[in-house]
């Protein structure tokens, strides 16, 4: 599940509001990652920088984008050779004006969704 996450790049293939991703390696340890949000009309990049201590945890700071605060945590728990538990944690904040009105409930819609899309596609790809 860790990589599931930790690749960026494939986000679009099986996030359907991921109109595409930029990703640039900073070190051994972390990606600056760019995600384009396209859905139900709107069309907007944010950049966080991601922090990942291998098959443990996945750290989220914004970088740059429409956001005045955005962080998150991806945290992977391994139960048994075949099963881990995910939990994800996310915090943000719009910049006011009217992009941030306008782009809240659409953020909100797939905040809520988020961790079902990424459970649908470890299905996939490793079975139940």
């Amino acid at each position: 599940m860790f990589e599931l996450v930790e690749r960026v790049e494939d986000y679009p293939g099986f996030l359907p509001w991921c109109g595409g991703t930029e990703v640039a390696r900073l070190d051994s340890s972390g990606v600056l990652a760019t995600v384009t949000i396209d859905y139900r009309g709107i069309r907007q990049r944010f950049t966080t920088v991601n922090v990942n201590q291998p098959h443990e945890v996945i750290s989220m700071r914004l970088r740059e984008g429409p956001f005045a605060r955005l962080e998150g945590e991806w945290r992977f728990r391994s139960l048994r050779e075949d099963a881990c538990k995910v939990e994800f944690s996310l915090d943000y904040a719009f910049a006011r004006g009217l992009l941030g009105r306008a782009l809240a409930p659409v953020f909100d819609q797939i905040a809520r969704s988020f961790v079902d899309a990424f459970v649908r596609r470890a299905e996939q790809l490793y079975g139940r």
